[in-house]
């Protein structure tokens, strides 16, 4: 078995390549994990390279297990039965080396050992908490969540507390520094390490003993990084002190896939592989088995716009494939109703076609979950909780729930701390005591131990005052929408603020998602919901009992969809400040990034990708509408290969599968029946104008589809077929058919989820 067969020939020359450094520019669904698990087989079992002198590291555990189970299916396949080469993680692959072989690095490191302890972000967190009361810090000067993200920046970045401190340029810098400085000490005084020490130890080990790194550049012969475009500075280092001597390295990338620059990952990295290792070959996998040739031709012509790459165009052996549908939508709420309709019709050809939804920030998901459920399309969302599961989301209706109803014990011991206002464990462990033995809620018992004065000082004051903040948010929300009552909630309560003031991505994604909770208040008010009817919307569309994680719609955000593909792929959002991120534009090389991640979501979609966008939209608690532009991205796909797409088409217009057999459209379209109501002027008084959506726009065909029946005659087209309309009940939904005139006529109206 030479392991070559079923390979193309530049998979084939990635395989067959011996020795020297190697960087295979693998593009999306070009089967790069079998070039890998291949490579590393035909080095094994062909080129006589021992398990022990193979080296494969990867960014996830679950990478590691499934590139090593492959190899060892090749090599079982090959009649060979060799041991497994080290296959793991770069934090794996450190922790390895520490243990085995890091006692020296007590010489730069007093009172380390190869027993040390790992410290996880809980662990982290509780030293922090312990350093803020040495120290008499307060979350309010420098929040917990921003302390741990920055020291971990610093140290990615090799910066120690003493150059952190010499560059402060505020007061807020410099406390960071000390607090970075009494972490470091607190972290060896027990032998701990937390993630980042990991990376940062092993190369640090390295670079002091020589003798030890010969040893590991003696023992591993060959060195394979898969995902290079995703290395760090760190990572970098440590790739090449193992690379001295033999320069046997083989990077498996994709520099148009390089999309975590915002967690320290450096495209340099891959794009000056070449100069680091001057006689490097570079082979391109350009073929692709994943999508259409219209998908390949829009996605490598959206990337071809950036300057920071080495170049690689995709293709396909392939022939056909349907155009990149466009849909451009009045508002997000129109944009999320359209992608469940299709997903609707698309389920009733194939109730088990696979689609995903992919949008640039996780506070989209709001809209789409809700047109989801109303379509009762069972949905999953993955890399995350869907958006009334979230932290801050549940934090922020708990509030609502205690201003409703202060007897609510569970919601109000959730809040009482939130954000950090000085009540602690033991407090919080009176308070549910003495509610225990007089059979009261959590309110009533902080009222009556105020009253006595059972609390210390500190503890009764911080209780003081949090009662107080409750009282008065309570009496100002007599007459106030949900909208005005949450904004105040955020407001005075500070809990808003605490992740405004965290620069960190994590916070920033919070912040979001509770100016999404604003948006879904304001809906609640043109619904014409009070508080609690609010609230009662929120408890119903979170039930994640109504959803079967199994069923085959995906709700994802971009960076999650990485690594994944999907036969339907819809990405939403698609306008400036949304895709490319409005932190993005003021950066040539954060556009750059953008239009990468842009890339990787068309690049999902195996038979069809539609992109959609809205003329305006709320923008995360911005109240009003504001008239949003579609992106600059959508300008960069030739228009050759894209199609148009309406609200009101109906599913042969819509062409998604243009495979699929007409008759068997027509026969489920026939099967479906709208809502009829008795009186066109009522209808039209109802669906008063400001609430009609634009006619629908003729689809250009990308090839003439047969008729399913002969053609009517012509007729003048009647204004509301096709029309979108706003039932306060239902919802939105599209005028299907008019028939009759004055009393006798009567509207077909098709509203998602009821028909």
């Amino acid at each position: 078995m030479t392991f070559l067969e079923g390979l193309n020939p530049q998979q084939q020359e990635a395989v067959r390549h011996r020795e020297g450094p190697l960087l295979i520019l693998a593009g999306a669904g070009s089967g790069k994990t079998r070039v890998v698990t291949h490579r590393i087989a035909r080095l094994i079992a062909v080129e006589g390279v021992s398990p022990h002198q193979l080296l494969a590291v990867t960014f996830t555990n679950k990478a590691a297990g499934e590139m090593r189970e492959r190899v060892r299916k090749l090599l079982a396949a090959g009649g060979r039965a060799e041991a497994d080469p080290w296959v793991s993680t770069f934090h794996s692959f450190a922790v390895r080396l520490l243990r085995q072989d890091g006692a020296s690095l007590a010489q730069l490191r007093p009172g380390f050992t190869t027993r040390f302890t790992i410290y996880d972000e809980d662990a982290q967190a509780a030293i922090l908490k312990a350093i803020y009361r040495k120290l008499g810090l307060d979350e309010e000067d420098l929040p917990l969540r921003q302390a741990v993200s920055r020291i971990s920046r610093a140290k990615s970045a090799g910066q120690t507390p003493e150059e952190l401190y010499r560059e402060a340029s505020d007061t807020q810098a410099s406390r960071l520094a000390v607090l970075y400085d009494e972490y470091e000490k607190a972290l060896r005084q027990a032998n701990a390490l937390d993630f980042d020490d990991l990376l940062l130890e092993a190369v640090r080990l390295l670079k002091h003993d020589e003798a030890l790194r010969r040893r590991y550049n003696e023992r591993f012969l060959h060195l394979l990084i898969d995902e290079y475009q995703d290395t760090n500075r760190t990572q970098y280092e440590l790739v090449r002190l193992l690379t001295q001597r033999h320069q046997n390295v083989c990077a498996v990338g994709d520099e148009d896939q390089s999309i975590y620059g915002w967690r320290g990952a450096e495209l340099r990295n891959i794009l000056d592989f070449e100069r680091d290792f001057p006689n490097a070959r570079i082979i391109r996998l350009e073929q692709n088995y994943r999508s259409t040739r219209p998908i390949l031709e829009a996605a490598s012509k959206l990337v071809s716009h950036n300057t920071q790459r080495l170049g690689k165009w995709l293709w396909t052996e392939a022939e056909g494939g349907a155009p990149v549908g466009l849909f451009e939508a009045e508002d997000a709420e129109q944009e999320a109703l359209f992608v469940a309709d299709q997903i609707q019709r698309l389920r009733w050809e194939d109730p088990s076609v696979r689609v995903a939804v992919l949008y640039r920030t996780n506070a989209q998901s709001r809209l789409f979950e809700e047109a989801l459920r109303r379509c009762q399309l069972p949905y999953k969302v993955v890399g995350g909780f869907s958006f009334y599961q979230r932290a801050e989301i549940r934090d922020a209706l708990a509030y609502l729930r205690v201003l409703l109803s202060p007897q609510d014990s569970v919601s109000l011991l959730r809040i009482i701390n939130t954000p950090a206002r000085g009540i602690g464990k033991t407090t919080l462990e009176q308070i549910e005591r003495f509610a225990r033995e007089k059979e009261i809620s959590a309110w009533d018992a902080i009222q009556a131990m105020l009253a006595a004065r059972l609390f210390p000082n500190r503890a009764h004051a911080a209780l003081e005052s949090f009662r107080a903040l409750i009282e008065k948010l309570r009496a100002d929300m007599e007459g106030q929408t949900p909208r005005e009552i949450l904004g105040a909630v955020l407001e005075r309560t500070g809990y808003l603020a605490v992740y405004e003031s965290d620069a960190s991505p994590e916070s920033q994604t919070r912040v979001e998602n509770l100016k999404e909770l604003l948006n879904a208040a304001e809906d609640a008010a043109l619904r014409g919901e009070d508080l609690a009817g609010f609230l009662d919307h929120a408890a119903l569309v979170s039930d994640a009992d109504q959803v079967d994680e199994h069923e085959p719609v995906s709700l994802l955000t971009l960076h999650n969809a990485k690594g994944l593909e999907f036969p339907v792929v819809f990405i939403a959002g698609m306008e400036e400040g949304l895709c490319p991120h409005s932190r993005s534009l003021e950066s040539k090389d954060m556009i750059e990034e953008e239009r990468r991640l842009c890339y990787v979501g068309m690049t999902r979609a195996q038979k069809r990708l539609i992109l959609s966008w809205a003329r305006q939209r709320r923008r995360f608690g911005g109240g009003s509408p504001s008239e949003a532009r579609p992106s600059r991205f959508l300008r960069e796909i030739p228009r050759s290969l894209t199609v148009k797409l309406s609200a009101g088409a109906a599913a042969e217009e819509v062409d998604l599968f243009a495979e699929r057999a007409m008759a068997r459209r027509t026969a489920q379209r026939t099967a479906y029946t709208g809502k009829t109501y008795d009186s066109v002027e009522q209808v039209r008084e109802f669906f008063s104008q400001r609430n009609r959506r634009a006619e629908p726009i003729p689809i250009d065909s990308a090839r003439p589809k047969p008729p399913a029946a002969p053609p009517a005659p012509k007729r003048k087209k009647d204004p509301l077929i096709g029309a979108v309309v706003l039932h306060p009940r239902y919802g939105r939904g599209t005028v299907l058919r008019h028939e009759g005139e004055g009393e006798e006529a009567k509207l077909t109206v098709s509203f998602p989820g009821y028909g």
